[in-house]
């Protein structure tokens, strides 16, 4: 039976990304620390939904559908915190049927506002409570340390970067920048 749990702060994640000149370049760097793969890579296709007058990008809330290794992924990100590093609240959850998903969400209001693909690659190293993600997008290629932020800032010196390097936007920021910089057309970070 559901509960409502109105006094249960939502889980948080914190992340950095760190923007690296190639994937084979992360891929030394990651294996020379120790890192191996966990979950080969795989292509990853996110929509993210907002109302008409882009409420949640106002707020910098984010509402998402992802498509990745055979599942659908509904996720709720809130406002991110002031910081060296990128923390806000994060609810996930699998969904059954992406279609269904899409029109509930639709049926509440909130469309399609931006779509961006990637490959993601993610690595662990045993015993260790973060994560390396490798994400090969079309506007560049970034290593994301995900994980408490002592084991991201020590994991970061490990891999030759340090808190200067730390990208705390996200991929539609990043997104809007390079568009902007390099004159492309698309209103959405996808492979040609």
């Amino acid at each position: 039976m559901l509960q409502s749990q109105p006094d249960q702060p939502l889980p948080r994640e914190t992340e950095v990304k760190l923007a690296v000149p190639s994937a084979e370049a992360a891929l030394q760097v990651l294996s020379a620390a120790g890192f191996v793969a966990a979950h080969e890579r795989a292509f990853e296709a996110n929509m993210l939904l907002d109302t008409p007058g882009s409420e949640l990008m106002h707020t910098r809330r984010l509402l998402r559908l992802r498509d990745f290794r055979g599942e659908t992924i509904l996720t709720f990100k809130g406002p991110p915190e002031g910081g060296p590093h990128k923390t806000r609240p994060e609810v996930e959850t699998c969904v059954a049927d992406a279609n269904a998903a899409l029109g509930i969400l639709n049926g509440l209001g909130y469309e399609v506002s931006f779509r961006y693909e990637k490959y993601r690659t993610t690595f662990a190293r045993v015993g260790e409570p973060g994560h390396a993600v490798l994400d090969e997008t079309p506007i560049g290629v970034f290593l994301e340390l995900e994980g408490e932020a002592s084991w991201i800032d020590k994991t970061a010196v490990e891999l030759g970067f340090n808190a200067g390097h730390y990208v705390l936007k996200s991929y539609g920021s990043l997104f809007r920048e390079y568009r902007e910089k390099h004159s492309w057309h698309s209103q959405n970070m996808v492979f040609a």
